[in-house]
């Protein structure tokens, strides 16, 4: 085998572990590139929607996934949306309503790190993946026939890689995408959000909450999910709007953070908080996801808002159509014009579903005005007491919708 014979993947977090994967599983020896130097345990996406369950099964992560150790994940099929003013359940939606129409009726609370961890995991001892930690990419050529990848090690000393392709799995601040000098367009909202975990049970409360909550409010609309984290207790994740004009040292302050879990639920003493994380939120898609023998997948190609959990399912449904495409060039059952392909689908995807709702979801928690905040409350009441609007809405949310109409792009 000629050393140019191999994929290179930058960024080892839950894309690039994905994207790695499903290619030595379709026999395509490659390297996965990360400058930690270690999986770090990143706290940002949890939720798993179904048809990347599937995805994931597929690749044999499904014992792994549903294990009921703490590194498995939270099976989560009902979700909430409430009225926060008044703490009114406006509508519950079910994703066990799909039961026998899709393999896996459920949302899978699943932190990324548990899934970066599994997917390493499963590649040790294979012969076609090689994983390199502590290693940055510093430049990226590429001709009519390689890719050539300067990169430096932890000593800082470098090292040019030759292969035939490199994909850029490797975040919002992408060097594989800056190398390739493809634009990253779209918009920064004006608020950052602040994300809280607690391991406060909240299944505990009078409330009635369940696993996954939405909560629509003019001044302060909130997320709240459970996940298991690492200690057997489990963490709630709670995610907040910070307004442009709070300081950033008044958020993430005890007082601050206290004052926001305290406004949720009030009680006795000070909540214990796992973790927190401020961070700005961005609305932006590459311009083109294949340059030649370049490549993008996830936060390397597009970001958005967390509301709805789309944005890691998006780029591991990225993954899986880029590995499928690169087999078949690989083993010459398709010329290389599928590449351009893959942009369009999963452009597609991005713009016209993961973008568009989850813009929606947030214009709609936040809404000001009394009588739209209304109609779009009595509106997700309606649909999920109609069984057909309720399918309809959990095929769109979880992604179904998008998947499909995606894949049907020539």
């Amino acid at each position: 085998m000629s050393s140019l014979d191999r994929v290179f993947v930058v960024g080892a977090g839950p894309v690039g572990a994905v994207m790695a994967l499903a290619l030595s599983r379709r026999n395509i020896p490659v390297t996965l590139i990360e400058s930690e130097k270690e999986p770090i345990e990143d706290q940002r996406a949890a939720t798993v929607h179904p048809p990347t369950v599937e995805m994931l099964a597929e690749l044999g992560l499904e014992e792994e996934a549903f294990s009921d150790e703490p590194s498995g994940g939270l099976q989560s099929p009902i979700f909430h949306y409430r009225n926060r003013i008044d703490n009114e359940l406006v509508a519950v939606f079910d994703v066990n309503v799909l039961k026998g129409e899709v393999a896996y009726p459920f949302v899978l609370q699943w932190e990324q790190y548990k899934l970066v961890r599994a997917a390493l995991k499963k590649m040790e001892g294979d012969p076609n993946a090689e994983v390199r930690f502590s290693t940055r990419l510093t430049d990226l050529k590429q001709t009519e026939d390689e890719v050539q990848l300067t990169v430096t090690n932890a000593a800082g000393e470098s090292e040019i890689l030759r292969g035939r392709y490199v994909i850029g799995t490797d975040g919002f601040r992408s060097s594989v995408r800056r190398l390739a000098d493809i634009e990253l367009e779209g918009f920064t909202w004006p608020e950052r959000f602040i994300k809280i975990g607690t391991t406060f049970d909240y299944l505990d409360t009078d409330r009635g909450y369940c696993t996954r909550n939405y909560f629509s409010d003019p001044d302060e609309w909130l997320n709240l999910f459970q996940v298991k984290g690492n200690g057997g207790k489990g963490i709630w994740r709670g995610i907040f709007p910070v307004p442009a004009d709070e300081p950033d040292e008044s958020a993430m302050s005890v007082e601050g953070v206290q004052r926001r879990l305290q406004n949720l639920y009030p009680k006795s003493g000070d909540y214990d908080i796992a973790y927190h994380a401020l961070y700005q939120v961005h609305q932006r898609v590459a311009a083109t996801y294949n340059k030649g023998r370049v490549f993008l997948a996830g936060d390397s190609a597009h970001v958005n808002n967390p509301i709805g959990g789309m944005g890691m399912n998006g780029g591991i449904h990225d993954a899986v159509n880029l590995a499928e495409k690169l087999a078949d060039v690989w083993f010459k059952r398709a010329d290389d014009n599928v590449f351009d392909r893959y942009s369009r689908q999963r452009r597609k995807a991005q713009i016209d579903f993961v973008q568009a709702q989850s813009i929606a979801n947030k214009k709609s928690l936040e809404e000001k005005d009394p009588a739209i905040r209304r109609k779009n409350l009595d509106n997700l009441r309606r649909m999920s007491e109609d069984i057909n609007l309720h399918k309809q809405f959990i095929y769109r949310s979880s992604l179904f919708d998008s998947l499909r109409m995606a894949n049907e792009v020539e």
